[in-house]
C-alpha cells in the first residue's frame, strides 16, 4: 500500500504538555534507526493510551502527544534506541491519568517512524505491526508498562470462499462510503483491492471515521478473519446507507445556499480548526512567502499555471498530511529554478583564450572551438545562439574534466560536473514522478537549482559509462537533454512542466567512443583529445604539476626544483601512459623523500635531476630494448595499436610446423582480428612466388599467429598490414627492419585502408623507441594534421598503399646466392686457380672458430 494515503487516518489525540529540551538528540536517534522494518516486537511494551482513536496492524497514521507522561514515555522509547511501544484505547476519553481498568486490553504494537516537537505536543508517524492483549501490568509510574501476548489472525481453509465473498461485499461498500464522503478522498479505494483480506478489512475499519470507538475495538479484538469480516459487514453497511441519506440531503440544501455563503462558511471553519491547531498564522505566513516566491520567479504560462493549481490545493490541505509537504516542496522548487537568470559570460576573447593557455598546454583544437564560438556570441544574442554540444574524447589523465573546468571559468559560467559513470536509473536523469514516495527531481534540474542561472555549463562525465537495465536506458533518456532541437522543451518528470535547457553549455568526456549509442554519438560534437609527447608532458609538469605538488608537500619553490633531465627521466623511465595522472604520482613519489630529507636536516635545498630520480625511485621500470630484443626473427613483427587509454606497441609471432592447411590463432583475439589473419594467408597464398615463397607450401605447413599478452582481449582491423608482414617474414625467410612498427587494415586484393587513432599510435611508437614506421597512404594527412614537428623529428614515415609497398618497406632484402661453376675434375673454377696459391705447409689460424656440429663419419 502507498503510505502517502494515511494523511487521512483520523487516529490523532491531542493533549497538553510541557517541550522537551533533548528533542533534536531524540529526533537525530529516529532519522539514524529509522527504516529497519525487521523488528522484533518485544515481550515487554511501553503503553501509549489514545483517547478516542484505535489504531490498527499496517495502519500509518499522525499521533499528537500532549500530557507530560506520555512525552516522557515517547522520549525513553527514541533514547533508548527502542523505536516500539503499544498503542490502546482508553475506555473514557476524559481521563487524564489512565489506569490499568481505564483502557481496553487488547491494542496494537507500532513503531515510531517519524518524530517531531511543537511547543507543546510531540508529533508522531507511527506504523502499526500487530495486535497483542495485555497479560500484566507490570509498572504504572511514570506510564504504564506491560507484558503482552502477540495475537496472530485465525483463518480456517473451509471458510476460503465466504472469505472471498465477504471481501468482494466490503469492497464494494467501502468504496461507495468513500465516494459519498468529502472527507474520505478517492486514493482511499485503493485499499479495496488489497489482495490480504485481513489487512483490507482491518485497513478499512481504520479510515472510515465515522465508526464509533467501541465498534472499532470490537473489529480489532476479533481475531477470526471471517467473523472480523462479518462484523464490520454490519457496520459498513450502517454507515453506506447513512452517507447515502447525508449526500441527498446535502445536495438539497447546497441548492439553497449560494456559493459565497459556503465559502464564507467553510473559510471561517477552517480558520476555527487552524486556531485551535496553533497552526494558522505560520502556515498562512508560509503560503503567502511561496506566492510571492512564484510570482517574482518569472517562469512561462505553464509552469505558472500549476504552481497557481498546487498552491491553491495546498491551502485546502492540512499541515499534519504527508502531502503538505509534497506539495510545499514542489512548489518551492518550481518557485527556485532560474526561468530567466542568466549569468553574463565573458565575451573578451583575448582573456579566454589567455586564461586557457594558463590552465592547460596544448589542446589547440578545443581551444579553437571554444573561440569559434566566443566569435559567434559577440554578433548574435545568446538566445538565437545554438549551444554547442561538445564532447571531449580520449584517454584517462589528458586533462578532460579539468578542461571543463577551465572553459567554464574563461567564459565567466557557473560549472556543475554529473557524474554519469556507473549510471543505471534513468530516474537520474529525468526524475520520478511525484506519485512516489521519496521522489525526486533528475540530476539535470537539481543542478541547475543550485547553479542559480538558466546559463551554466553542465560536465557529463564519463558519458561512455552509461549502463542500462530494468529501470530504463540513462544514454536514451539524454537523446532530450543533448538534442538542440527537443532540450528548449525538457520535461523532467518530477517537474512535469517543460523548462528550457538551450542555454545551457554542456561539455560531455568519454574514453572509448564505441561505447556510445550512435543516436547519442550523433548529437555530440566530438573532438579528440590524444595524448601528449614527452616534451609536453615535460612541459606540463613544469608549469603544472611540480608547482602544485610543492605547494601540496609544503616546500619552498625556490628552494627545490626539478631539472629538464629529472622531469625527461621521470616521463621517459617510470610512466608510460598517454595522459599525465602516474607523472604527477611519481612526482609527488619524489617530493615526498625531499621533505623527509629537509624534515630530518639533511639538506637545505635540492635540484632534482636525473640522479637524483634514480635515487629517490630506483632503477627506472620502463625500457626500450625490448624491440629491438624482440625483433629481428623471421615471423615477428611490431604493430601498433590503439586501446581507451591511449596507444600502445604489440608484437605479432607467427611460426610454422610440420602439419597441414591449419592456421592456429592465439592471444585472446576477437572476431575482426581473426578475420584479419586470415585475408593475411589467403593473400599470401595467392602471391607466393611473388614474395619467394613456395606455392605449395601450405599443403604440408601449419601456421601458429600468436599475439603476446595473452590475458587481454584483442580486436579490431588495423592489424592486418602486421599479420601479413608476419606470415611473409616468415615463410620468405626474410626478418623485418630494426626499429620498425606499423598499422593498417588489408583487403583480399592487397589494398592498404586507413584507420584511426594515428596520433595516438604515432605517440606510442615515439614512446617505444620505434624509428619508422609504416602507415596507410590515406592516413597521411592525419600525420600532418595532428602530429607536430617536434614529434616526428627522429622519425621516418613511409605511406604503403598496396601489401607489396608494405614488403618493400618492411622486409629485409633477400640474400641473392651466386651461381657457382664446377669443372670436370670436380673443382671450382675459383678453386683451381687458387690450388697453386695455397702451400701445404700454410699455417692455420689460431682464431678460426670452431666447429659447432660434431663430425660426420664416413
Amino acid at each position: 500500500m502507498n503510505t502517502n494515503k494515511s494523511s487521512d487516518a483520523s487516529t490523532t489525540v491531542e493533549a497538553s504538555g510541557e517541550h522537551n529540551d533533548d528533542a533534536e538528540s531524540i529526533i537525530e536517534q529516529i532519522n539514524s534507526n529509522g527504516g529497519d522494518d525487521n523488528i522484533a516486537i518485544p515481550e515487554e511494551l511501553n503503553l501509549l493510551p489514545l483517547r478516542d482513536a484505535v489504531v490498527f496492524p499496517m495502519l500509518v497514521a499522525p499521533i499528537a502527544v500532549g500530557r507530560e507522561q506520555f512525552i516522557k514515555l515517547i522520549d525513553d522509547s527514541v533514547v533508548g534506541g527502542n523505536r516500539i511501544i503499544g498503542m490502546v484505547t482508553q475506555r473514557d476519553p476524559g481521563t487524564e491519568t489512565p489506569g490499568a481498568a481505564d483502557i481496553y486490553p487488547t491494542g496494537v504494537a507500532v513503531a515510531i517512524r517519524m518524530m517531531g516537537k511543537a511547543p507543546e505536543t510531540t508529533r508522531l508517524i507511527v506504523q502499526g505491526l500487530q495486535r497483542f492483549q495485555i497479560l500484566q501490568i507490570t509498572g504504572t509510574e511514570p506510564y504504564m508498562t506491560a507484558k503482552v501476548r502477540l495475537l496472530e489472525d485465525e483463518t480456517v481453509e473451509n471458510d476460503a470462499l465466504e472469505v472471498e465473498a465477504l471481501k468482494r461485499q466490503l469492497s464494494e461498500l467501502f468504496t461507495k462510503i468513500v465516494d459519498l464522503s468529502q472527507d474520505m478522498p478517492d486514493e482511499l479505494k485503493n485499499i479495496a483491492g488489497i489482495e490480504q483480506a485481513s489487512v483490507a478489512t482491518d485497513l478499512m475499519a481504520a479510515h472510515v471515521g465515522r465508526l464509533s470507538t467501541a465498534d472499532k475495538i470490537e473489529v480489532l479484538e476479533t481475531l477470526n478473519v471471517k467473523d472480523r469480516m462479518t462484523k464490520l459487514l454490519g457496520f459498513l453497511t450502517r454507515e453506506a446507507q447513512v452517507a447515502e441519506l447525508g449526500a441527498n440531503l446535502q445536495s438539497q440544501v447546497a441548492g439553497e445556499m449560494s456559493k459565497a455563503q459556503r465559502d464564507y462558511y467553510l473559510r471561517e471553519q477552517l480558520k476555527a480548526i487552524q486556531k485551535e491547531l496553533g497552526e494558522g498564522e505560520d502556515r498562512g505566513q508560509e503560503i503567502e512567502e511561496l506566492k510571492k516566491k512564484v510570482a517574482e520567479s518569472g517562469m512561462p504560462e505553464e509552469a505558472r499555471k500549476e504552481a497557481d493549481r498546487e498552491l491553491d490545493r495546498l491551502q485546502r490541505m492540512s499541515p499534519g498530511a504527508p502531502e503538505y509537504t509534497v506539495s510545499r516542496t514542489y512548489i518551492d522548487l518550481l518557485a527556485s529554478l532560474p526561468w530567466i537568470t542568466s549569468s553574463d559570460d565573458n565575451l573578451d576573447i583575448a582573456e579566454v583564450e589567455r586564461v586557457l593557455d594558463e590552465d592547460h598546454h596544448g589542446l589547440p583544437k578545443v581551444k579553437d572551438r571554444i573561440l569559434e564560438y566566443l566569435s559567434v556570441r559577440k554578433f548574435k544574442k545568446e538566445g538565437t545562439t545554438r549551444q554547442p554540444i561538445l564532447c571531449l574524447a580520449g584517454p584517462p589523465g589528458v586533462g578532460k574534466t579539468s578542461l571543463g573546468r577551465s572553459i567554464a571559468r574563461a567564459l565567466g559560467k557557473k560549472f556543475h560536473r554529473i557524474s554519469l559513470g556507473g549510471l543505471r536509473d534513468e530516474a537520474e536523469i529525468r526524475g520520478h514522478r511525484r506519485t512516489y514516495i521519496g521522489a525526486m527531481p533528475g540530476q539535470i534540474i537539481q543542478n541547475l537549482k543550485r547553479a542559480e542561472t538558466n546559463n551554466p555549463l553542465f560536465m557529463l562525465d564519463e558519458i561512455d559509462k552509461v549502463s542500462s537495465d530494468y529501470r530504463g536506458d540513462p544514454s536514451s533518456a539524454l537523446l532530450e537533454v543533448l538534442d538542440p532541437e527537443q532540450n528548449h522543451t525538457f520535461r523532467d518528470n518530477y517537474l512535469d512542466v517543460p523548462f528550457d535547457l538551450s542555454k545551457v553549455l554542456f561539455v560531455c568526456t568519454a574514453n572509448n567512443l564505441e561505447n556510445i549509442s550512435g543516436p547519442l554519438r550523433d548529437r555530440m560534437e566530438i573532438i579528440e583529445i590524444a595524448g601528449y609527447t614527452e616534451q609536453e608532458k615535460v612541459a606540463i609538469a613544469r608549469q603544472h604539476l611540480v608547482p602544485k605538488q610543492i605547494g601540496e608537500h609544503g616546500l619552498d619553490p625556490e628552494v627545490v626544483t626539478f631539472t629538464d633531465a629529472g622531469l625527461t627521466t621521470l616521463v621517459r623511465g617510470y610512466t608510460r601512459e598517454a595522459g599525465v595522472r602516474n607523472l604527477e604520482r611519481e612526482i609527488a613519489s619524489v617530493l615526498r623523500k625531499v621533505t623527509r630529507a629537509f624534515a630530518e636536516g639533511k639538506i637545505e635545498a635540492m635540484e632534482i635531476d636525473a640522479a637524483q630520480v634514480k635515487t629517490y625511485l630506483g632503477a627506472p621500470r620502463y625500457e626500450y630494448e625490448e624491440i629491438e630484443e624482440r625483433t629481428g626473427i623471421p615471423g615477428v613483427v611490431t604493430g601498433l595499436v590503439w586501446t581507451p587509454v591511449g596507444g600502445d606497441v604489440i608484437f605479432i609471432e607467427a611460426q610454422k610446423m610440420d602439419g597441414g592447411k591449419n592456421l592456429q590463432l592465439t592471444g585472446q583475439l576477437g572476431s575482426v582480428m581473426q578475420e584479419s589473419a586470415k585475408t593475411a594467408l589467403s593473400y599470401v597464398r595467392s602471391h607466393a612466388a611473388d614474395f619467394g615463397i613456395d606455392p605449395k607450401f601450405w599443403n604440408d605447413t601449419e601456421i601458429h599467429v600468436h599475439v603476446p599478452a595473452g590475458a587481454i582481449p584483442k580486436d579490431g582491423p588495423s592489424a592486418g598490414v602486421t599479420m601479413t608482414t608476419a606470415m611473409t617474414s616468415l615463410l620468405s625467410g626474410r626478418p623485418v627492419k630494426p626499429a620498425l612498427a606499423m598499422t593498417g587494415e588489408v583487403t583480399l586484393t592487397g589494398r592498404v585502408l586507413p584507420v584511426g587513432g594515428i596520433k595516438e599510435k604515432v605517440l606510442a611508437a615515439k614512446r617505444a623507441g620505434i624509428k619508422t614506421v609504416i602507415l596507410p597512404d590515406r592516413n597521411r594527412k592525419d600525420l600532418e594534421e595532428d602530429i607536430p614537428a617536434e614529434l616526428r623529428e627522429g622519425m621516418t614515415f613511409q605511406f604503403a598503399k598496396t601489401v607489396d609497398e608494405v614488403m618493400a618497406f618492411a622486409l629485409e632484402k633477400p640474400v641473392v646466392s651466386t651461381p657457382i661453376k664446377v669443372k670436370p675434375g670436380g673443382k671450382t673454377e675459383k678453386a683451381a686457380a687458387n690450388q697453386a696459391q695455397i702451400a701445404i705447409d700454410t699455417p692455420i689460424p689460431a682464431d678460426l672458430p670452431k666447429p659447432t656440429t660434431p663430425p660426420a663419419h664416413a
